[in-house]
């Protein structure tokens, strides 16, 4: 991984304001938090600060969640916070690239691309204006389908019709992975780019055969496929597995427990962390700031959903594929998080 230079000013404070809602190309305005010398002020004034948080779909993990960081930011700091819906990864990089928001919920496989100009970013400047906070719970990829689809396996969705997730999100690309370890690619389904919620409509009206969804579990959206349809989750395991590890090494086999939905056993699949990141263009004390009030409110967070609750002071580095912000990374010392 190369190095990571980032200069912060302590001189000002770049703040860019998001009219908010699912509009990811809303125009921000920008002001300045100024501080007149380089010293770490405790306690620093944070209130003309504008954090919009990059989430995802509403019927997704991340928006919860979001909503929930969003919430403490502004009751906690007195920081001017709105959380915004997006397409989740790879939008919200840009988003924070473009300087459309300040925090953003990421999976690493997207950040790390991103940081290296591969994979989705192939061809492109790597991206070094985010940096990160926390890592925060794994992802399961989980290939939902239902009991009477006939499907048992990746290879069985071959000629179906498949939701693959919003275009360019973490989903999709994990999709496109996944299809690669079992031999296959976009040339033998038929992909479909839904999000969660419009893919388990669409699989409860017999419009497509099977979806993507990457996510903490449970998932809200196959909780509501369960209430009308026996919803199933394909595994992922074996060699298939063993390539994901060898060729993308942001993925770990995992499995998604017993009881997670109706399931009564545990199903073994693919797993990828979910990483809290922030815009290098926040000053080290606002990262501090942010960080702190963030851990020390750890409960609100958890408790915006049962994923969430995986979210700890000692996993916080587990899949992190970039450098920590300086401010996070000062109180996360200062905690002994990380060394």
């Amino acid at each position: 991984m190369k190095k990571f230079i980032a200069s912060l000013s302590m001189a000002s404070l770049l703040v860019l304001a998001a009219c908010g809602g699912d509009d990811a190309n809303t125009e921000n305005g920008a002001e300045e938090n100024g501080a007149d010398t380089g010293e770490q002020a405790e306690g620093a004034d944070l209130s003309d600060l504008f954090v919009t948080v990059a989430t995802g779909g509403t019927s997704g993990v991340y928006y919860p969640i979001g909503g929930a960081i969003s919430t403490i930011l502004e009751s906690e700091l007195g920081i001017d916070s709105s959380v915004q819906a997006t397409g989740a990864s790879v939008e919200n990089i840009n988003l924070i690239d473009t300087g459309r928001a300040e925090l953003a919920i990421t999976m690493a496989d997207s950040v790390l691309q991103a940081y290296e100009g591969s994979g989705e970013f192939e061809g492109k400047d790597p991206i070094e204006s985010m940096a990160g906070l926390a890592a925060l719970y794994p992802n399961f990829v989980q290939v939902v389908t239902t009991e009477d689809s006939g499907i048992e396996s990746v290879e069985d969705l071959r000629g179906k019709s498949v939701g693959v997730g919003a275009p360019n999100s973490g989903v999709e690309l994990n999709a496109r992975m996944v299809l690669e370890a079992h031999g296959m690619s976009y040339d033998d389904i038929n992909e479909d780019y839904l999000s969660y919620s419009e893919a388990i409509d669409q699989i409860k009206n017999g419009m497509i055969d099977a979806a993507f969804v990457t996510s903490g579990v449970p998932n809200a959206t196959v909780i509501d496929l369960d209430t009308t349809h026996n919803a199933k989750i394909i595994p992922i395991e074996g060699e298939a597995m063993e390539y994901l590890e060898e060729n993308y090494p942001f993925f770990s086999a995992e499995s998604i427990p017993a009881g997670s939905y109706d399931n009564e056993e545990d199903i073994p699949t693919a797993a990828i962390t979910n990483l809290l990141i922030m815009s290098t263009e926040i000053s080290e004390e606002a990262g501090y700031e942010i960080t702190k009030t963030l851990f020390e409110n750890l409960d609100q967070i958890q408790g915006s959903h049962n994923a969430a609750q995986e979210i700890t002071l000692e996993t916080v580095d587990v899949g992190m594929p970039i450098p920590f912000h300086p401010g996070a990374e000062r109180y996360l010392k200062e905690v002994g998080a990380i060394e």
